[in-house]
């Protein structure tokens, strides 16, 4: 079954983790032996292969860059125009995945209706479509840095990540958006770019909610009535963005899906974590919704992490197929699961993109 996946960090992981995303994945697990700089080296499940082989062939792919002041003790660039920088170093890759065949952007809908059509029929090695999205929007300089985003193919945006953010507070995080964060919201609106809600802090998630008429989704998000901490979304939260007619992706980051995660410490088999919590986050948002129109795939894979913190049975993204097996045991129709592995994002894109 064709894959929508509504969060990878592609671009991180080939320009910080050094990875040749064009390589299998064993290949660049073998090329990694040894290394002990971060926690997921050898452990890797990503790679444009492995997305080829799981029919994964559309993704949201992120820019991602924090700007850490004196006073946050998160690991960050020292000014917003490092951060900048170094999200224009991401996209360069980017462009050069694309010069070489391996990827292709998307910006509206005419390019997606075609990608669509190239993944249904063609044979031939096919290109990964990747919708440009920016998580935590501490690398926009300036508001007049944003339009440049947007022309440079950016259409989607979440103004927090982790901790105190420029223009919003994101997961951990104390306070409001302020008044940077409410022009931010503006100009998000006015440019068209998707609002990802994903990170916002309870404080900020329901003040944007009072102040932005524009498009709403959230990428990587699980439910807070399975694990109890603020990265994920309560019922309340949850229903919120069902009447904005938003999207959410579920995330397979292992500490957003064991109530007792103890990072460093746990391990997937330990806990019994493995892709059956993805199906019961599902689920839930289905029975909220009384549908299951809102709720799609946004694995976050690789996102700073590998097998030793992601469903013990899943090795490489490809296995993301044995989803919609798994929801079909769970009494799901083949329409349902359609909808939730690529459908219910796509349609939101039809939507919006209009």
């Amino acid at each position: 079954m064709f894959i929508f996946d509504a969060h990878l960090d592609l671009a991180m992981n080939a320009m910080e983790w050094n990875r040749d995303l064009t390589w299998t994945v064993e290949a660049i697990r073998t090329s990694e032996i040894g290394m002990s700089d971060k926690p997921d080296r050898n452990k890797n499940t990503v790679s444009l292969q492995a997305m080829r082989c799981g029919n994964v062939g559309l993704c949201v792919a992120t820019q991602i860059a924090r700007y850490t002041k004196k006073t946050n003790p998160l690991p960050g660039w020292k000014s917003p125009q490092q951060a900048w920088a170094q999200t224009q170093g991401q996209l360069a890759w980017y462009k050069a995945m694309e010069d070489i065949g391996e990827m292709v952007q998307i910006r509206n809908l005419t390019e997606l209706n075609a990608h669509l059509s190239l993944w249904g029929t063609a044979k031939e090695k096919k290109p990964i479509g990747y919708i440009l999205s920016l998580e935590g929007a501490d690398s926009i300089v300036s508001l007049d840095y944003l339009e440049k985003s947007y022309e440079q193919g950016l259409r989607a945006i979440g103004p927090a990540h982790y901790g105190p953010g420029t223009y919003a507070q994101g997961t951990n995080g104390e306070g409001g958006i302020g008044i940077k964060g409410k022009a931010l919201l503006k100009e998000i609106e006015r440019l068209g770019l998707i609002l990802d809600a994903t990170h916002l802090n309870d404080e900020c998630f329901w003040e944007t909610m009072k102040i932005h008429n524009g498009p709403v989704w959230a990428s990587h998000n699980n439910c807070r009535t399975l694990v109890d901490h603020n990265r994920q979304f309560s019922d309340e939260q949850i229903k919120e963005l069902i009447d904005r007619k938003a999207v959410i992706g579920i995330a397979l980051d292992a500490w957003m899906m064991a109530p007792n995660w103890i990072r460093g410490m746990s391990t997937p088999r330990g806990l019994d974590v493995s892709l059956h919590i993805m199906i019961d986050n599902i689920d839930h948002i289905c029975q909220l919704a009384g549908n299951v129109n809102h709720v799609g795939i946004g694995t976050d894979l690789d996102g700073g992490f590998g097998t030793e913190q992601c469903p013990y049975d899943l090795d490489t993204i490809a296995d993301l197929q044995k989803i919609p097996n798994m929801l079909q045991q769970r009494g799901y129709s083949t329409e349902d699961i359609e909808n939730i592995m690529h459908n219910n994002f796509i349609r939101f894109l039809e939507r919006t993109w209009k």
